[in-house]
């Protein structure tokens, strides 16, 4: 989401194109927001947002593709995505996208994936950092051990989110 506390890193100019709008689903309410281009942000709840409250052509349509991985109905997302962050965040959300539905990885796992073995908190830290929450699948991303640690949404929106992608899978 464009929030205040990333503000100092967008381009000014455009932040006339940033528009949001927030929808209900079955996991709560869900902030999706645009440059007109792409998705620059999903995330939980309702969030204090920069631009215009209007739900324009491609955020409707990234809502309807939530709504149809909320009813088991699609596993990957083809809206245009646009995520702001540093290039290690930006490694890491890219190799958060090849992590198949259904599936999960730990943090070691993504910071070998990327090249860089000792990297697992700096995972974890933009793991963290995920501006596009379920289309960058961060919540694929579990503990060495399996266990379900960190998320944004909270604990329990990933073990739903989580818990559906299995319960899919054929």
């Amino acid at each position: 989401m464009i929030s205040k506390k990333s503000l100092a890193s967008i381009n000014h100019s455009s932040l006339a194109d940033v528009s949001y709008y927030i929808y209900d689903t079955d996991i709560g309410k869900i902030t999706i927001a645009s440059n007109n281009e792409a998705i620059i942000s999903v995330n939980f709840g309702i969030t204090e947002e920069f631009g215009e409250c209007r739900p324009t052509e491609l955020i409707s349509r990234a809502a309807q593709q939530l709504n149809e991985y909320f009813a088991g109905k699609r596993r990957v997302f083809d809206v245009p995505i646009q995520a702001m962050g540093t290039p290690f965040q930006k490694l890491v959300w890219n190799a958060l996208m090849t992590i198949p539905y259904g599936e999960t990885r730990s943090y070691k796992q993504i910071a070998m994936m990327i090249g860089k073995p000792k990297a697992c908190r700096a995972v974890g830290m933009a793991n963290n950092r995920n501006p596009i929450a379920i289309i960058i699948p961060c919540h694929r991303v579990i503990g060495s051990d399996g266990s379900l640690v960190g998320y944004g949404g909270g604990l329990d929106i990933k073990k739903q989110l989580l818990s559906l992608e299995k319960r899919i899978m054929p």
